[in-house]
């Protein structure tokens, strides 16, 4: 049985999709969410606000508990790409700073601190390893024995592109070793993979929700270890930042004790409201469980894809490295070619990583893996 209820996607009435590493549909509680919200806001306007910010609160806490945090530690952002330059653009640096990240990381992921080379900041990168684009923990520690101790550690949880997860904990470590703070990309893991990033020692995270998270484009959250906020320039301060919020003749600058002085104005409360329907969605069947079941639905498509002639499954599926990625090639084929004939089969997939990359959540089934077997096959055959 999936892990997540069926009905709650009306995609599946129409297709096998399996893209949630790019954007997932939106399961029917987060579109009612939204209803419910745009209806509650046409009737009352601003006499809804205390509502609207209680239910901001109860989001923010349900994210927390999912990445394994204080609530006091997490800030809304519009996106993944927005808490990455608040993190680079917020931190005090000097020419000859160090930057270390992956070498085939996600541009969004990357161009914030490439930005940073005109203060005179060096970016350096990390080799991924073999077929898989693997990036052990020991590749990192020879990165940075290799030159001055980074200031900052940049990396995706999970990669992209063929899907390998990296072990934060001991990364954490290495980087903390070396007097370095770890960033991590976590919107290719939060959602489908168990979280403890405050018991891991990762400094700061980011996620929006459009992925795993199964909500809308356009927000997010940022997590910054409490002992790391102060190293933090809020870039876009304003009345949602200070301590003293509803105070509004008060017009000195205290900042809010946690995370929430990174958020500047009014929040996006339509997406809040649908984002908050999906974490709920998420935490009644558990994140172990959507797990267990999206690892094995990927060890399925693995064994089965590997039972074609001319298909070869490019992601590294060992216990260490495997995630909720898996990209493959075909001998032969485009892979953007065979993403559009997948497409006509009525299954959704994405072509990324040099191959055809899937993404099932907990809502898939093994039926639906056999699906997109058959159909790779008659493809390879063609």
């Amino acid at each position: 049985m999936p892990a997540l209820p069926r009905q709650q996607f009306p995609v599946t009435e129409r297709w096998v999709y399996l893209n949630h590493a790019g954007v997932a549909p939106l399961p029917v509680t987060a579109v009612e969410a939204i209803d419910a919200y745009a209806s509650t806001a046409a009737a009352g306007g601003s006499l809804t606000g205390e509502v609207r910010n209680e239910r901001a609160e109860e989001v923010r806490a349900s994210a927390a508990r999912l990445m394994g945090v204080p609530g006091s530690d997490v800030a809304f952002v519009k996106n993944t790409t927005e808490g990455l330059g608040f993190v680079a653009n917020g931190l005090a640096w000097e020419p000859g700073d160090r930057v270390l990240i992956p070498d085939l990381e996600f541009p969004s992921t990357l161009y914030p601190w490439l930005a940073l080379q005109q203060l005179g900041v060096v970016v350096d990168v990390v080799p991924t390893i073999g077929a898989g684009r693997c990036l052990p923990v020991e590749s990192f520690a020879d990165a940075v024995q290799s030159g001055p101790p980074p200031k900052v550690v940049v990396a995706s949880w999970v990669q992209f592109g063929r899907g390998w997860r990296c072990d934060l904990a001991a990364l954490a470590r290495v980087c903390h070793d070396a007097g370095s703070l770890l960033c991590a990309d976590i919107i290719q893991g939060l959602g489908v993979l168990p979280a403890q990033l405050g018991a891991w020692g990762v400094d700061f995270a980011m996620a929006d929700a459009h992925k795993w998270l199964l909500g809308p484009e356009g927000i997010g959250v940022l997590y910054v270890r409490a002992s790391r906020l102060d190293l933090l320039r809020p870039l876009e301060p304003g009345w949602n930042s200070v301590a003293h919020r509803e105070q509004w003749d008060n017009l000195e600058l205290v900042w809010d004790h946690g995370a929430r002085r990174l958020e500047g104005g009014s929040y996006n409360h339509a997406g809040i409201h649908a984002l908050g329907a999906s974490l709920d969605l998420l935490a009644d069947s558990g994140v172990e469980a959507v797990w267990r079941h999206v690892d094995a639905l990927c060890e399925r498509a693995c064994a089965g894809l590997a039972a074609e002639a001319g298909v070869t499954v490019l992601s590294d599926r060992s216990e260490q490295g495997r995630s909720a990625i898996v990209t493959f090639a075909l001998e032969g084929h485009d892979p953007v070619v065979v993403r559009q004939q997948l497409l006509e089969a009525g299954i959704v997939t994405s072509a990324r990583g040099g191959g055809i990359r899937i993404a099932p959540h907990g809502y898939n089934t093994g039926e639906e893996i056999d699906r997109l077997v058959a159909a790779v096959g008659e493809v390879a055959r063609r």
